[in-house]
């Protein structure tokens, strides 16, 4: 009997190895998976290549991750925030790189590798630094540049409900990235408010099918991360 629900956090991020590309979802408190970083940082896996929305606000979630070492380089497109303090001073040192893509190229280069497609032609970067070194053609006398398509090892995706077979519904703009996340990894890791049985979900309403989710945890009541970088908590936490 198919059964993706896990008992922990930390047993779903145990896999996670040095030096994999991750993918964080994100698009604000609805889809960041804060509880699944936590676990990965307390896991401990490094030199990582983390594929994100933004860079990760004060000193929880993503920015803890990074804050910790862990993350060699950052593909996003708001690496710097009015919140966000550990991935400037780390790139003003020299010690990650970042990888800057404009958002919709961002959801469309994950959209392609989850579908298969390696690569595909926008006229976003043209005559912008962000296209040095990449081909460019001309297509009914407008220029584009060419993206290759994103894939990952593991995804870290927060919904709002799944079944036991892994399939998803998620909150509102937790959809922006989510679904392509689960599509575009090897492996799909999932932390859910709520955990119900086959059937349960409406079919209509699901938005990820279980084929693209390896493990499923609950978390039934996930941290808000705003509230956390507004009382400047930090991960680890600290008595």
């Amino acid at each position: 009997m198919i059964n993706k629900f896990l008992p922990s956090a930390a047993e779903a991020v145990a896999d996670v190895f040095d030096g994999a590309t991750v993918m964080i979802s994100g698009f604000g408190e609805a889809g960041s998976p804060v509880e699944l970083i936590h676990a990965l940082v307390d896991q401990g896996a490094r030199n990582l290549t983390v594929v994100s929305n933004n860079a990760g606000s004060g000193h929880v979630g993503l920015a803890a991750l990074i804050e910790n070492r862990q993350v060699r380089k950052i593909i996003c497109s708001f690496p710097r925030t009015t919140i966000s303090v550990v991935f400037p001073e780390l790139f003003r040192k020299g010690e990650i790189e970042l990888e800057l893509v404009p958002q919709g190229t961002l959801a469309e280069r994950i959209r392609a590798g989850g579908a298969g497609i390696p690569a595909f032609y926008t006229p976003t970067t043209v005559n912008t630094p962000l296209a040095k070194e990449k081909e460019t053609r001309t297509f009914k006398g407008r220029d584009y540049v060419m993206e290759e398509a994103i894939k990952a090892d593991f995804a870290l995706v927060k919904c709002h409900a799944a079944d036991r077979y892994g399939n998803l519904v998620y909150n509102k703009t937790a959809r922006n990235f989510g679904p392509i996340m689960c599509m575009a990894a090897e492996t799909t890791i999932v932390q859910a408010r709520k955990l119900v049985e086959p059937g349960e979900l409406d079919p209509e309403c699901v938005v990820t099918p279980g084929i693209f989710v390896k493990h499923v945890v609950k978390i039934s009541n996930p941290m808000d991360e705003s509230k956390l970088v507004a009382e400047e908590r930090r991960y680890p936490w600290k008595e």
